[in-house]
């Protein structure tokens, strides 16, 4: 039989049953619970037998794991043994039981030693010596008397508890099945089935029922005197503490690691306000780039003061020192823009070397896109996201769009692959995206239009009507004028993007081309009206092609009516989209990459294996001294650079440099250049540069909690919890915080 939560969880509504049910999790709690911790032994439905808790003293807790031959469980607390593992009644000899008891019950000092240690190594099974008639007596015994036998061992082996030691092991067990479910995404205040009654029906109460039946006396104690193990308020009381307790670990290691980078991304919707998510990257003391997801900011209030609020609770109520910020990103677009806009350049205000750049987990182009607002491209990155959603959704309707490409493309076998490979990974997100949407413009409507109409009835409502929006979109000349214009300009900064974001070597090498990259985009707009002409003929020869009729946009024709007859399309155009997104970019492009900034993606050429590729050139001193303030000594700084330089200068036969900042960081000879380890560590929390797979994780989880939890579940604080499972946590630890900061409700209790 499984536990209480786990059949609840499975009669769950399918809405919700990709958050809730989690089999593998639960069905590992029974396990451990009801089953023999000895490898491979047979005691159960066949053989029952009496289970025996590990004892909650250290030293006979350990013994009994090196004694059952569970070398993965000699590490583990008392506590945590004592809750969750048992030992069957075969595994120990006849004078360990007292014999004068009602029923089976342990000796104080018992010691499983029943095995048949001959075949133990070869499959880790464990069996009984061979019985005496006395023993099957007492076996028998055993059997009879299971359920009584549990029941007095688990009273024998808790210890005398005072009050305050009581309720502080009430409290632990609380924690750890909050823990537990955060681990897992699983909502506390989640239903446990089909009817949401608050607390009484909640997974979390569900959970706290199967600990009962288990054996956990502390909540069994309070449940009999109180009717209930924990109330809404309460939980909402170590829900606090636990997002206290995260950030503090986190904030705690951010400051061992001297220097960091604030990163935000595009503000969510949580509780129906606006929060604005927020990261932190920095170099771990093993020298590991890490990006970690710090909490939540409400995004609500006077937009005059907001960003001094934002900044002033991240100092004062989080902890960071904002002192030692070196750099930030932002991710947003639309209305959000210029707000943030406004929290870097008081960021920058406030802490000059917060240095401003792009974030690694977004394209240069799509960044530059996302923060015009500017109808025309505001309609382009929504329907992106729509198309993204919609070919996300089944494999089928990715399928459909391969074979219009291939009806476009019928003579050039190998662009129709290319676009198709490139449609098979998020393209609407890449550097090229406005490039390859040009390219499969025609084909992506045919595709639209085949599942809208929906002859075959493959296709649900839902997604034919889906398809019916994408489709209105994309028939939108305000839309193919604005994708044209998108694909032309941003073509100018389409390489540069994919370098800074590329390898050292790459990243290197556009840090030393932006010149050419604004000189060109200066070009443009300083003969804008020969290139618009240029790209107003592209968007009228593919509207065309598409029987799309050339005219303006709707929201402008309703509210300039008397405007309408003298102002003609292309002339609206050029001023209202072609100038505007020239200027922009290169706007953006000066913001996003000052001086400052170029001269430490400059230090890349630090690295041995950019060292190797330019031998001949000694990398630049001045770029490093952008770092004189937080090197260790100064003073050595040129020497030691040119020692760094001629260490790596030459590279012998069949040997391999390492290529990357990561590599370089776990160079063993690092340590003996300490302000070249310096300035890698610095180099190393800049958001621009894109991190290892392994050390990128915090963004991942926190698209994933965001996406697979119904909004009316979703919590900051919860979030936090559930992006940060891998922090260490401390159950007396967070046990003694709850008791210091609400001490009235032990006093109620």
């Amino acid at each position: 039989m499984l536990p209480l939560l786990t059949l609840a969880v499975l009669l769950l509504p399918s809405e919700n049953k990709t958050i809730f049910i989690k089999k593998g999790f639960f069905r590992k709690i029974y396990r451990m619970q009801n089953h023999c911790a000895v490898p491979n032994c047979p005691s159960g439905k066949s053989d029952p037998q009496p289970l025996f808790r590990f004892p909650n003293d250290a030293e006979r807790s350990k013994k009994w794991a090196e004694k059952c031959q569970r070398p993965d469980l000699i590490d583990r607390s008392p506590e945590h043994l004592y809750r969750y593992y048992r030992v069957c009644g075969k595994h120990f000899e006849t004078s360990f039981f007292d014999s004068d008891a009602q029923s089976t019950v342990l000796k104080d000092d018992s010691i499983p030693t029943a095995f048949d240690m001959s075949s133990q190594p070869q499959n880790g099974q464990a069996k009984r010596t061979k019985p005496t008639t006395k023993d099957n007596e007492m076996e028998s015994k055993g059997r009879k008397k299971m359920k009584n036998s549990q029941a007095a061992t688990a009273k024998e082996d808790i210890p005398t508890l005072s009050e305050e030691e009581e309720y502080k092991e009430y409290l632990k067990s609380l924690f750890e099945v909050l823990l537990l479910l955060g681990e897992q995404s699983i909502p506390p205040m989640g239903p446990a089935n089909n009817k949401d009654q608050g607390l009484g029906s909640s997974s979390f109460q569900a959970l706290l029922d199967n600990r009962i039946m288990c054996g956990d006396e502390v909540l069994k104690k309070r449940y009999d005197d109180n009717k209930e193990c924990c109330s809404t308020e309460q939980l909402n009381q170590l829900i606090e503490v636990c997002e206290k307790f995260v950030r503090s670990k986190l904030v705690e290691e951010i400051k061992q690691s001297s220097f960091f980078s604030l990163l935000t991304g595009d503000p969510v919707k949580i509780s129906g306000e606006w929060q604005l998510p927020v990261f932190v990257r920095y170099v771990d003391e093993s020298n590991f780039q890490r990006e970690r997801f710090v909490g939540f900011l409400s995004f609500e209030g006077d937009r005059d003061i907001l960003a001094e609020k934002l900044l002033s609770e991240m100092t004062d109520k989080w902890g960071l020192d904002m002192e030692r910020c070196r750099g930030q990103a932002h991710s947003c677009s639309g209305t959000h823009f210029n707000q943030i806009k406004i929290l870097a350049a008081k960021l920058m205000e406030m802490h000059p070397r917060a240095v401003l750049t792009l974030s690694s987990g977004q394209s240069l182009n799509m960044s530059l896109a996302s923060g015009m607002a500017l109808s025309g491209v505001q309609l382009v990155m929504f329907t992106f996201k729509k198309i993204e959603s919609f070919f996300g959704q089944s494999a089928l309707l990715q399928l459909e769009l391969e074979n219009a490409i291939s009806i476009f493309y019928p003579d050039n076998e190998e662009k129709a692959n290319d676009l198709k490979e490139i449609c098979r990974t998020g393209w609407t997100g890449r550097n090229d995206a406005f490039e390859v949407a040009v390219d499969i413009l025609e084909a992506l409507l045919l595709c639209i239009d085949s599942v809208h109409d929906n002859e075959d009835m493959k296709w649900s409502d839902q997604v034919s009507q889906n398809a019916l929006e994408i489709s209105k979109a994309l028939t939108d000349f305000e839309f193919v004028m604005a994708l044209v214009v998108l694909k032309n300009v941003m073509t100018l900064t389409q390489a540069f993007g994919k370098n800074i974001q590329g390898n050292a070597t790459e990243t290197h090498s556009a840090a030393v081309s932006l010149k050419a990259v604004l000189h060109s985009l200066k070009e443009v707009s300083d003969n804008i009206d020969v290139y618009h002409e240029f790209w107003n003929d592209e968007a009228l020869t593919i509207a065309a092609t598409m029987e799309i009729s050339a005219k303006l946009p709707r929201s402008f024709l309703r509210k300039h009516q008397a405007e309408c007859g003298s102002m003609r399309p292309e002339s609206y155009y050029k001023e209202h989209l072609s100038v505007p997104v020239v200027n922009h970019t290169i706007r953006e492009m000066n913001r996003l990459f000052c001086e400052d900034h170029l001269k430490l993606l400059r230090c890349l050429s630090l690295i041995p294996a950019v060292i190797e590729q330019h031998k001949s050139t000694e990398p630049e001193e001045v770029n490093v001294q952008a770092f004189n303030n937080d090197i260790p000594n100064a003073g050595t700084l040129s020497a030691e650079l040119h020692c760094w330089w001629v260490k790596w200068n030459k590279k012998g036969k069949g040997e391999t440099f390492p290529s990357s900042l990561h590599e370089t960081l776990q160079l063993a000879d690092v340590k003996f250049f300490p302000n070249m380890l310096a300035v890698f560590r610095l180099i190393g929390v800049l958001p621009a540069l894109a991190l290892e797979d392994n050390c990128n994780v915090a963004y991942k989880r926190f698209t994933m909690y965001m996406e697979n939890t119904p909004d009316r579940f979703k919590s900051k604080s919860l979030a936090l919890l559930n992006i940060n499972y891998d922090v260490k946590f401390d159950l007396d630890s967070l046990a003694d915080t709850y008791m210091k900061t609400y001490p009235e409700v032990q006093q109620e209790s």
